[in-house]
């Protein structure tokens, strides 16, 4: 029976793409909330859905656009991510001008975020479509070269791009962070368009979770002393913490 549950919400997903815990408890009226919450714990486990804030999504729909690489990225330390994105959408006020990067993290961040009156730049292709379902927030999204991994576009035109925008923040993560090396990912453009956005940004606001801790990429793009504001999960290391507190950097 349990089973036979599962496998129905994962096809009504599959067809649907997204559905809210309120939807799913008009379709099983008999069965608790606290039962759907488990059965969609039990389909994260197996890699069919993601779950998002109030509710779910089937790897399915997110592949449509993203392709089994990004997918599979967006499937590790979800609720890490969700804690993360959450914290960070509560910072973004109504009119801001934003950039956010193309990670997986802002991609759900682009969920959290309320649907207030503000300009976000990206070059997160995912990102720019999760927002598209916002209706106040005007998007520009960033081109240049598609890197099919992470669903981003990065270019060296992009310096002169930002040359002639503006905006206040750049909520950014990073695949890998050590404290000889920084904030470092795994594409030498990408490194250097964040690096550009970094200059334009009056603060940066760091999003890394606690899996990225001790970990080294080839290109280092950013340095503790670079960042205004990082923010993490509740597994993150206390002594990392007291790092970034010492050199008088707020710590969410």
């Amino acid at each position: 029976m349990k089973r036979e549950r599962i496998e129905d919400i994962a096809e009504i997903l599959d067809k649907r793409g997204k559905m809210t815990l309120e939807q799913l408890e008009e379709v099983f009226p008999n069965v608790s909330q606290m039962t759907l919450r488990r059965d969609l714990f039990q389909l994260e486990e197996d890699g069919r859905i993601i779950r998002i804030r109030g509710g779910a999504m089937s790897v399915k729909e997110v592949q449509k656009v993203s392709g089994e690489a990004y997918t599979k990225k967006t499937t590790l330390n979800t609720d890490a991510k969700i804690v993360i994105a959450q914290k960070a959408a509560g910072l973004i006020d109504e009119g801001a001008c934003v950039f956010l990067d193309g990670g997986t993290t802002a991609m759900y961040l682009a969920k959290e975020m309320p649907d207030l009156k503000c300009n976000v730049f990206t070059n997160g292709i995912a990102v720019a479509m999760e927002l598209a379902q916002k209706k106040n927030i005007a998007i520009t999204v960033v081109g240049g070269q598609l890197m099919k991994d992470n669903l981003s576009t990065s270019s060296p035109a992009a310096k002169a791009y930002f040359d002639a925008t503006n905006f206040e923040i750049a909520i950014v993560s990073a695949t890998a962070f050590t404290p000889e090396h920084g904030f470092s990912c795994n594409s030498q453009i990408e490194s250097d368009l964040l690096k550009d956005v970094f200059k334009k940004a009056r603060q940066v606001y760091m999003m890394l979770d606690s899996s990225k801790i001790g970990k080294i990429n080839p290109y280092t793009f950013a340095h503790i002393e670079d960042i205004d504001v990082l923010i993490t999960d509740d597994h993150f290391p206390k002594e990392i913490k007291e790092m970034f507190e010492e050199q008088n950097k707020v710590v969410m």
